[in-house]
């Protein structure tokens, strides 16, 4: 894979998707809040996680989301580090069944998924999508604006009194902010 088709996620996944709209943002706080605070976490213990990191992380989560409701795999192993792989964990871990075993554990006991079935697991990643695609166009606005961390100073200085210790959020269960 050329870095020009790992980059070509970003519109594969609008298109199929879609985005969030503006001023909607609200109705994906819970998503948001928690794929943001997981990031600003690893941010905090690994500074060189930063925003140039986390939009490779995006990617990479993009590519795995995608690998699960077509059933293909995909190498994205020569664009991995240990600082965007960080960030994918952390993003991956505020929705992902098959990372995060809480929210697994969560869905087959309320059966609100079959994590066989990729109709539904593409209904799923709907919402993660469409948020994963709103932090990206948000980190190359800030870093545009306040530089290559302007993302993260962003955070930090908005929501970051709210994001403590090192335990990674899950939206599926964390409480309402």
């Amino acid at each position: 894979m050329q870095q020009y088709q790992f980059e070509k996620i970003y519109s594969e996944m609008e298109k199929e998707f879609g985005k969030i709209k503006s001023g909607t943002e609200e109705d994906y706080l819970l998503m948001l809040l928690a794929m943001e605070g997981n990031a600003l976490k690893i941010r905090r213990k690994y500074p060189a996680a930063n925003s140039r990191r986390l939009k490779e992380a995006i990617t990479l989560t993009l590519f795995k989301i995608k690998g699960y409701y077509t059933a293909a795999s995909y190498d994205t192993d020569k664009f991995r580090d240990e600082n965007n792989e960080r960030l994918e964990y952390a993003i991956l871990m505020a929705f992902d069944p098959f990372t995060n075993p809480e929210i697994k554990e969560k869905m087959e006991a309320e059966h609100m998924l079959d994590l066989k079935n990729l109709d539904e697991l593409h209904s799923y990643f709907k919402e993660p999508v469409m948020c994963l695609l709103r932090i990206k166009e948000s980190i190359e606005f800030l870093e545009k604006k306040n530089g290559s961390d302007g993302y993260f100073d962003f955070i930090e200085n908005h929501i970051g009194y709210r994001i403590t210790g090192e335990e990674l959020l899950s939206a599926l269960v964390m409480p309402h902010p």
